[in-house]
């Protein structure tokens, strides 16, 4: 319909300060979100590696809480913890955990057992060799989780709409409610795939700055 075009930038141009407000709480939300989900997941994951026994049974109930469909955990938590950002907040934890704890594990399971003994035998102590050894040798796959779990985070805040708080969702929402106002709805679609795209860029460029030996091992 000509009147309801799919992208409008007198639309865009009309509602930037709406747009960038939203965005910023998109972009808050995500980040604290995957903040808090590495610093549960990486820490479980490195004693995991240590204590083996661990793994079936924390990576099982995780894994449980993952396959909760989103729409269902939002209505489950917001009786408990309010409308609002708090149980979007702590749902976006919940699925972001599994992604992170699982490529945590996988990375510290790849450290060479040879390159673990001539530590040991250098006179390293469990601290000093998860920290300068293995953690160093996970850290791309742990990059690699925190990647994956951040661009399926800001897709995740978008359904956080049902429970009041959606970042760029609410503009998605209120472009169906509004007679499916195409280019409200199109313009937050974009916004939060760019969003997207940025983050996993900034933590692409970050794991390249932190794992230099790689950069030299392709050269």
């Amino acid at each position: 319909m000509p009147g309801n075009p799919w992208f409008s930038w007198s639309y865009v141009v009309d509602n930037a300060p709406l747009l960038w407000q939203r965005t910023v709480e998109h972009a808050g939300l995500t980040i604290e979100a995957v903040a808090i989900s590495a610093a549960i997941a990486i820490p479980l994951g490195a004693l995991i590696s240590r204590s083996r026994w661990l793994s079936g049974p924390v990576l099982g109930a995780v894994a449980v809480a993952y396959t909760v469909p989103s729409l269902a955990l939002f209505a489950i938590l917001a009786p408990l913890l309010g409308i609002g950002r708090t149980p979007v907040l702590v749902g976006l934890v919940v699925y972001a955990l599994l992604i992170i704890l699982r490529n945590t594990v996988a990375g510290l399971a790849t450290v060479d057992p040879a390159v673990i003994d001539a530590a040991r035998g250098l006179g390293y102590g469990p601290g000093r060799l998860l920290v300068q050894v293995a953690m160093p040798s996970a850290l791309p796959s742990i990059i690699a989780g925190l990647r994956l779990a951040t661009v399926s985070t800001v897709a995740l805040v978008t359904v956080g709409v049902v429970v009041g708080y959606g970042g760029l969702g609410q503009l998605m929402f209120q472009g169906f409610r509004n007679n499916f106002y195409r280019a409200e709805i199109m313009t937050a679609t974009l916004a939060t795939i760019l969003l997207a795209l940025l983050l996993d860029l900034v933590l692409w460029a970050a794991g390249r700055a932190l794992t230099p030996w790689l950069r030299r091992r392709t050269a």
